[in-house]
């Protein structure tokens, strides 16, 4: 102990303990925004898993039903969500523009926007169902197995009769997030999601007398499960008094185009940059799908639980919008740098837990799809990837949701199509075919343009909280 001094002088063993102090009261400053950030984000992730829950249950099932079934369920995947992002994301407009409102006690401008999202949501909605419509009959031109084509066809057109009211349940989802709730949405898709896992069992193998219908099972029990989830989200929004005068408001005629086109304004960018992402993975399952199925296949198996870590990372995305929006809407910048921060921090921690139980378990999870050995040797490779890109993916997920909650949506739209589609895209199709790393250069492709993106959304939020706050400081 006599020998410490001349270790450690004084001078800097008195910055050391007063950055220890530093780094104490940074902690305890952050606690209230971590709890708060986390009152939000827990149901919204509960209510992501779920949703997971049942791709990932709906993977399981077909896979053991059959390889070309599982592959049939990637492809049709692939080829909806392209089209079906676009009008999910621009929905995601409503979120940020009812919490500014809302903190603001605006309550007439809240229902406005309510009732001028559903015309948008059936806008956006029905434009959508005709594309998808116009893709049924071309899915045999984007070479793949004609028998994949075939079992995947009728798992589409389920997917398509379905989307509508499932758009109508992400525009009482975002809106009721908007004000702060995101209770409700959790306890309607538990529901929702135990009635079509029962469903899948039903038609997928069938069970109480239906017959055994495979992919096209899996369809039709999402679309079933989709009919419903608006239906019981309104009733429980007209059961409660604070919500249900939002609906009453309505009634006074408060439809007006110049808040369609705000909400158009903010939501198509919003829209496009959740599709630059859609494309990335779709045309990555149409390029795996030219090596052969059980690529495919194990491409589907990682990227089925690589998305069910993902609804993580988007549950604090989620909340991030709402806690930024809140505290932006009240003026408040101190309070909106730290509620971002503290969701970076806390997507850290849980993406550090999940990339390491990806990549310890990943010669165990491919048999929960499959037992087709070379489908699991390949799934295991490709998690180690899937591992690696936990933390790009968090990071760039919740920078995106920073960005939305103070409404700067057009930048982030050019960060994505740079970053996946000029970057990632032909990347991965030259570490594929040229280099011969076959589906392991496609995720190494993904490493590379999820981490550009994510400093790049990081970035441009901490440079426009800069020019906020010196506004303010004016």
């Amino acid at each position: 102990m006599r020998l410490l001094p001349y270790v450690f002088p004084k001078r800097l063993h008195n910055r050391r303990a007063a950055w220890h102090r530093s780094v104490r009261q940074r902690a305890r400053g952050y606690l209230p925004f971590y709890r708060r950030n986390l009152a939000v984000a827990f149901p919204v992730m509960l209510t992501q898993l779920g949703a997971a829950l049942v791709g990932l249950i709906d993977t399981i099932m077909v896979g053991h039903y059959s390889t070309t079934d599982l592959a049939a369920v990637s492809f049709a995947n692939g080829v909806f969500f392209t089209f079906m992002v676009f009008a999910m994301g621009a929905v995601m407009a409503v979120t940020p523009l009812v919490g500014h409102a809302f903190v603001q006690q605006k309550d007439e401008r809240v229902a406005a926007l309510l009732l001028n999202g559903l015309w948008f949501t059936l806008l956006i909605g029905g434009v959508t169902c005709v594309v998808l419509g116009i893709c049924v009959p071309l899915m045999d031109n984007m070479g793949q197995d004609p028998s994949v084509v075939e079992a995947a066809r009728p798992y589409l057109i389920m997917r398509i009769i379905g989307m509508l009211p499932f758009l109508l349940f992400c525009l009482q989802k975002q809106f009721m997030e908007g004000l702060g709730n995101t209770m409700v949405a959790m306890i309607v898709t538990a529901g929702i999601n135990l009635l079509n896992i029962l469903l899948n069992w039903v038609f997928i193998f069938g069970h109480w007398g239906a017959p055994a219908m495979g992919a096209a099972g899996a369809g039709l029990s999402t679309m079933i499960a989709w009919v419903l989830l608006p239906v019981v989200f309104l009733v429980c929004i007209l059961s409660h008094r604070d919500w249900r005068k939002y609906v009453l408001l309505c009634r006074r005629g408060l439809s007006d185009r110049a808040i369609i086109r705000e909400l158009m304004r903010i939501g198509a960018p919003i829209g496009l940059q959740t599709t630059m992402e859609t494309i990335l993975f779709t045309l990555s399952f149409i390029m795996v799908g030219w090596i052969n199925k059980e690529a495919l296949a194990a491409h589907q198996i990682t990227n089925q639980v690589a998305d069910f870590a993902f609804m993580l990372s988007l549950g604090i995305s989620s909340a991030t919008t709402i806690r930024v929006s809140h505290q932006y809407g009240l003026g408040d910048m101190r309070a909106t740098r730290m509620a971002a921060n503290a969701s970076v921090h806390l997507i850290l921690l849980m993406n550090t837990i999940g990339a390491a139980l990806m990549i310890s378990l990943r010669n165990y999870l491919p048999y929960l799809f499959t037992n087709d050995e070379a489908v699991v040797s390949l799934a295991s490779q490709l998690l180690i990837f899937a591992g690696m890109l936990q933390y790009a993916d968090g990071l760039q997920c919740v920078g995106a949701g920073m960005l939305r909650g103070v409404t700067d949506v057009k930048v982030p739209m050019w960060i994505t199509v740079i970053t996946y589609v000029v970057i990632a895209l032909p990347l991965g199709y030259i570490l594929m075919f040229p280099a011969g790393l076959g589906a392991v250069g496609m995720w190494s492709s993904f490493v590379v343009a999820l981490t550009i993106a994510a400093i790049a959304f990081h970035i441009r939020f901490r440079w426009l909280f800069r020019g906020k706050l010196a506004e303010q400081m004016r």
